[in-house]
């Protein structure tokens, strides 16, 4: 069993994807078309977190003036 271990611990340090395999194509072309895919997702993270917290939200506890004085 121990073996088994040993072996399958080193297959998976050998198979790691990010050292050994490019996260981007070598084509220049392909290249960009994927980092512009990438970037336009991650544009997007600011507007989703401000939607989640209700950040984009007026606030309801801000107080309204009527008549010249605060309610």
């Amino acid at each position: 069993m121990r073996k088994f271990l040993i072996a399958a611990s080193i297959l998976a340090a050998t198979f790691q994807v990010g050292c050994f395999v490019p996260i981007y194509s070598s084509s220049a072309d392909v290249r960009a078309r994927e980092l512009i895919y990438q970037s336009e997702d991650l544009r997007h993270i600011p507007e989703i977190w401000e939607r989640i917290w209700g950040l984009d939200m007026p606030d309801v506890e801000t107080p309204y003036r009527v008549h010249g004085g605060v309610i």
